[in-house]
C-alpha cells in the first residue's frame, strides 16, 4: 500500500501503506548531518533510520535557518518507522533487507519491515503491482529471508492482502493461492531464529472480525506471532484495540500490534467515502512507537505507515509512497 485504497463498500479502509507503501520513492534533500538518535531500547526496541526522508528534511530546514519547521519534522524523524520492501526484484529486495537489518543490528536494535509484494497487489489501484505469480513470490520471500538471516526483525506481512479478499476487490480465483502464499511466507520467516511476523488483520472500518476469521486461519495465523491492526489507516488507538481484541479471542487471545502513525485525530469523515483514506486533511501523528502499551493484548504501537509519505495522487499529493513535506508538517502540527 503505497496509498492504500478501500473498496466502495469499506468506508475508511486503507492502505502501506502503506498510503501503504513507503518505499522511499520521494526523496527529501540530502542532509549535512543526521539530527536523530535511537530511542530507549527498553520501551522502543526498533531502529531509527538516521538517514530517512524525515531526517533529511530536518537537516534541510536547519540549513535554511527554518528551526520551527525542523522541530516539527523532528517529531517524525526521531521515531522508528517501517521499511517497506516492495521491489519485485529478488536481488534488490534481499539487498534492501540486509542493509536494514545489518544497520539495526549495529545500533543494537530490531529492524521493522513491511513486506508488500503479493501478486495482484492493491487490485490495480494506486499501489498496484506485486510479484508476477505465486512462484515468483515464493522466490522473493526466500530472498527476503536470506536478507534477514539470524538478525532481529519484526515483519508486517502484506498489508491489505486479506482485506481485499474479504471485500471482494481481489477476484475469487486468486483467493486460494493468496492463502497458500501467505501461509508459506509465515512458515519461511518463522524458520528464522529472530524474526517476528504479524499478518495484516484489517481495521475497524473494514471487514468485521467474523469475516476475517477464516481468511486469517487459512493463511496460517496460528504460526504467526500475531496480527496487525489499522495499517496505513487513521482509526484511534482505543477503537483499534477494541477491534483487535475482538479478533484476538477468535485465535486463543493472539496478540497484535497497532499502527498509530497517523491516528491522532481519528478517521476523516467528510467527502467521498471511497477517498477518505487518501491523504485526508487535518490528521495528526498518534502515539509514539513503543512496546509499553496500554493493554496486555497489544504487543506494540508501531509506525508502519511512514508519516509524511503520500497515500497516492489525490488531494494534491504526489505518487503513493513519495515524501510530501507539507503533509508531514500538517501531521506534526496537529499533534501539538
Amino acid at each position: 500500500m503505497y496509498g492504500r485504497k478501500a473498496s466502495a463498500a469499506v468506508v475508511g479502509a486503507a492502505l502501506l501503506i502503506a498510503g501503504c507503501s513507503s518505499d522511499g520513492g520521494g526523496k527529501a534533500p540530502e542532509p549535512s548531518a543526521s539530527p536523530v538518535r535511537q530511542q530507549p531500547k527498553g520501551s522502543d526496541p526498533y531502529w531509527v533510520d538516521p538517514e530517512g526522508n524525515a531526517a533529511r528534511q530536518v537537516a534541510t530546514y536547519r540549513a535554511d535557518g527554518n528551526e520551527a519547521d525542523a522541530k516539527l519534522i523532528e517529531k517524525i524523524a526521531s521515531q522508528p518507522v517501517a521499511e517497506w520492501i516492495t521491489d519485485p526484484d529478488n536481488a534488490a529486495a534481499e539487498a534492501q533487507v540486509r542493509e536494514q537489518t545489518e544497520a539495526a543490528t549495529k545500533a543494537g536494535r530490531d529492524a521493522l519491515l513491511a513486506l508488500y509484494n503479493i501478486p495482484h497487489r492493491d487490485c490495480g489501484q494506486y499501489s498496484k503491482g506485486g510479484a508476477a505469480d505465486g512462484n515468483a513470490y515464493r522466490a522473493w520471500i526466500d530472498a527476503v529471508a536470506r536478507g534477514i538471516g539470524d538478525r532481529r526483525a519484526t515483519v508486517i506481512l502484506e498489508p491489505d492482502a486479506l482485506l481485499h479478499v474479504v471485500d471482494g476487490c481481489t477476484p475469487g480465483e486468486f483467493h486460494g493461492e493468496r492463502f497458500d502464499l501467505l501461509k508459506g511466507a509465515i512458515e519461511k520467516l518463522k524458520s528464522l531464529e529472530n524474526t517476528k511476523v504479524y499478518l495484516d488483520g484489517g481495521n475497524p472500518g473494514g471487514p468485521k472480525p467474523d469475516d476475517l476469521y477464516q481468511p486469517l486461519k487459512s493463511s496460517g495465523i496460528d504460526r504467526a506471532d500475531g496480527f496487525a491492526v489499522n495499517v496505513s489507516n487513521y482509526y484511534g488507538t482505543a477503537e483499534s484495540t477494541a477491534f483487535g481484541k475482538e479478533l484476538s479471542v477468535k485465535f486463543g487471545n493472539k496478540p497484535f500490534v497497532i499502527d498509530t502513525s497517523r491516528n491522532g485525530n481519528g478517521p476523516y469523515t467528510e467527502g467521498n467515502p471511497d477517498e477518505r483514506w487518501c491523504n485526508p486533511p487535518g490528521r495528526a501523528l498518534g502515539e509514539a512507537p513503543t512496546t509499553k502499551t496500554a493493554d496486555e493484548a497489544v504487543d506494540a504501537y508501531l509506525w508502519i505507515k511512514r508519516p509524511g509519505e503520500s497515500d497516492g495522487e489525490c488531494k494534491g499529493g504526489p505518487p503513493a509512497g513519495e515524501w510530501w513535506p507539507e503533509y508531514a508538517l500538517g501531521l506534526a502540527k496537529a499533534a501539538e
